[in-house]
């Protein structure tokens, strides 16, 4: 498979060449020259397939070219040692639980998947160290981290903006050490991201680093979380709900809508899907005007979704050929501010008995508002609420247990470098701290 930047102004790349490098020498995102369709025997039979034969079938179709079936067959079924339920919250409502990996959040699966399919690429062959770059509003830097934790030859630097994740967030990517450097950048996200896509188009850095990037925009890691989508279906289907199926994902650098875009490609029947904004509504206003405007990312209680121009909405527009009508006419949109997100854990814990993250409640409210009596609607429920307690906590009659895995972390030293957002300083940085 050859892959193409959404910028067109480079040549195609092999996936190899995709994933090390992260971003196109355009500084565009790399996308798949064709997408393969599934027969209709496979969604026929795929509620009788686990997740991950689910998985390897779809894995193959976008990797098996480049990939042996061994060695791709290993990768997922070592990325995916979890599984991620489709749970009943309301009557034609259902909550996808991505929350069940190492990190308790839906980052999970892109991040161990490309740590693995990076190492099978780079193994023995690899002849310098390998510097991997990513910028994080929340849950991006804790699942990388411990995704690519104690790999050989492979250092990770993640960028967090200075105080808008949660500790526990926090506490996931800056406890661990090894070949873990958590960089806290003052700044937004936006920042972050600009200062990893400044280090990919600098040629002294690229001549002397071999950078790559860990955030949605490598190919390696939103694609995996496709995954879920065929998954969630298969849950349904098992159900006898598979039809007028909608799903409704919470976004913010919208990787995994995409992921989930490429998966209705790829033949997945679902009717329709809902992308639901916090206060950063850029694709949402995209979707009423017309007109991509990206503005400077305010800070949210819903914080992995602060983000004020999404990469991927790149790979959204080169998906439809830039055809405002059809994405809109696939895609709905909602923004909610704090106070209706707020809001809506409270009314659902009162009305379910269920606890939703910041994050799970955009996608649940934006199905409340917009679900036809003869759909069913599945929201995308990322990350565990504990990651999110002091939030969570404020607004529900009692506290919520945070679970083991996430108090280990918390139990940790904070090791972290301090930088202003200057591309100078993170330059210097780099090249007197990154292992050649």
């Amino acid at each position: 498979m050859r892959y193409y930047s959404t910028n067109g102004k480079t040549e195609m790349v092999d996936l190899r060449e995709a994933v090390v490098k992260g971003l196109a020498a355009d500084n565009g995102l790399f996308m798949p020259e064709r997408i393969a369709t599934l027969p209709t025997t496979f969604y026929g039979q795929i509620d009788k397939f686990s997740f991950q034969d689910i998985a390897f079938a779809v894995a193959q179709a976008f990797f098996g070219e480049d990939v042996g079936a061994d060695a791709l067959r290993t990768i997922v079924n070592e990325t995916l040692a979890f599984d991620c339920p489709v749970v009943p919250v309301q009557a034609n409502c259902y909550a996808l639980e991505l929350f069940h990996g190492p990190t308790l959040a839906f980052k999970d699966v892109g991040a161990r998947f490309m740590a693995r399919l990076l190492g099978h690429f780079v193994g023995q062959d690899r002849k310098q160290a390998i510097n991997v770059l990513v910028a994080t509003s929340g849950d991006t830097g804790s699942a990388v981290a411990n995704g690519f934790l104690g790999v050989e030859g492979v250092n990770v630097y993640v960028l967090y903006p200075k105080g808008k994740v949660s500790a526990i967030q926090e506490s996931q990517f800056t406890t661990l050490g090894q070949n873990i450097t958590a960089i806290e950048v003052d700044g937004v996200f936006d920042d972050c991201q600009a200062l990893v896509k400044q280090a990919f188009m600098d040629k002294e850095l690229n001549e002397q680093l071999l950078l790559t990037s860990a955030n949605s925009i490598n190919v390696a890691r939103f694609l995996p979380q496709a995954f879920y989508y065929f998954y969630a279906y298969a849950q349904m289907k098992k159900q006898g709900l598979q039809n007028e199926l909608v799903f409704c994902v919470p976004s913010g650098n919208f990787g995994n809508i995409t992921a989930a875009l490429f998966a209705h490609r790829m033949g997945l029947p679902i009717k329709r899907f809902i992308a639901a904004n916090n206060a950063n509504d850029v694709f949402y206003q995209y979707l009423e005007t017309g007109k991509y405007r990206p503005k400077p990312s305010v800070q949210t209680i819903a914080n992995a979704m602060d983000v004020g121009n999404p990469s991927n909405f790149a790979r959204i527009y080169d998906l439809y050929d830039g055809n405002h009508h059809t994405i809109s006419q696939l895609i709905a949109g909602f923004s909610f501010n704090d106070d209706e997100i707020r809001a809506t854990i409270r009314d659902c814990f009162q009305q379910t008995g269920y606890v939703l993250d910041p994050h799970g409640a955009c996608g649940y409210k934006a199905l409340q508002l917009s679900l036809s009596e003869n759909e069913h609607g599945v929201f995308c429920e990322t990350a565990h609420p504990a990651k999110f307690k002091e939030t969570v906590d404020a607004v529900l009659p009692t506290p919520i247990d945070i679970p083991e895995r996430l108090a280990r972390f918390m139990q940790g030293r904070k090791q972290t470098y301090r930088m202003n957002n200057s591309f100078d300083k993170f330059k210097d940085f780099l090249l007197q701290n990154a292992p050649r």
